[in-house]
């Protein structure tokens, strides 16, 4: 918001795979209204949170933003964090399609046969899966099977970095900060009606993917009587701590970011570099 603030030809688009659920606004740190009417922002609740959202949907959906966006001669700030989408939009990944009988088909097999199945006719990905992420391997066994090509022939993989011609910007907090930020954000949900947002969803139900976010999982499983408040509020804490150094791996992993270490107020720190970056596009 400060950069655009800064340079009104920019509008910003969200790399977030839980902002794209409509109604899913305190747990996600969505922008609000208002800010959404003072700087243009993108790829922000485009499903309802009954609906199942993929990565491949999500690139198309970006793809749909920039086109609009340089269309009018205006351009593109990407803010987020979602490891895999953002990927995928800066390096233009080539995504496998889906083939949902075949992968029912291997729903129920054993994951051990599922494993070895794999490594016979895609050793390359197999490689690189954990034997026992049952969800990768079948994600990587229905790719294989229902295109007739294998799975790691699609794209170089996350593990390459080809130069993308996108400056990345990376903000890092010493872990006992960001520990105590997240304690405090989660505090801050919970007062400004996390659980009535969560009750309110709970009613149409919510699918596979929207379910599984961060704090909305906990506040269910609260909800459904399962485990108390208090329980769940340090649950979500634990978890999204644990999600920041995951994430915080994620990234690191890629040599093209460019890290600003935060000392005390992001805006002032990071907001200058970012903008630095935009001049020299000029």
């Amino acid at each position: 918001m400060a950069v655009a603030a800064e340079l009104p030809d920019i509008e910003l688009v969200s790399v977030d795979s839980m902002q794209v659920y409509r109604g899913m606004d305190i747990g996600t740190a969505k922008p609000t209204l208002a800010e959404r009417a003072a700087v243009p922002h993108h790829c922000i609740d485009l499903v309802d949170p009954t609906q199942e959202f993929t990565v491949a949907q999500f690139k198309v959906a970006h793809q749909l933003a920039l086109d609009d966006i340089h269309a009018r001669g205006r351009r593109a700030l990407l803010v987020g964090g979602t490891g895999l989408y953002h990927r995928v939009v800066v390096d233009d990944f080539d995504l496998p399609g889906e083939w949902p009988e075949v992968r029912e088909s291997l729903a129920e097999q054993d994951l051990a046969t599922l494993y070895a199945q794999l490594v016979e006719s895609d050793p390359a990905a197999a490689a690189k899966i954990e034997p026992e992420n049952r969800r990768r391997v079948v994600r990587a066994l229905e790719v294989t099977v229902g295109s007739g090509r294998p799975f790691s022939s699609f794209g170089p993989g996350v593990d390459h970095y080809p130069d993308s011609g996108v400056a990345q910007i990376g903000l890092r907090w010493p872990r006992a900060v960001i520990a105590k930020r997240i304690e405090a954000r989660v505090g801050q949900m919970i007062l400004d009606g996390l659980i009535d947002e969560v009750r309110g969803l709970r009613t149409a139900g919510l699918s596979k993917t929207s379910g599984q976010a961060l704090g909305y999982k906990e506040t269910l499983q609260y909800l459904d009587g399962d485990i108390s408040e208090d329980a769940a509020m340090e649950m979500i804490v634990t978890r999204t701590r644990q999600f920041a150094v995951r994430q915080e791996r994620w990234f690191r992993r890629d040599p093209r970011v460019r890290w600003i270490d935060v000392e005390e107020d992001p805006v002032a720190e990071v907001a200058p570099i970012v903008i630095e970056h935009f001049e020299k596009l000029q």
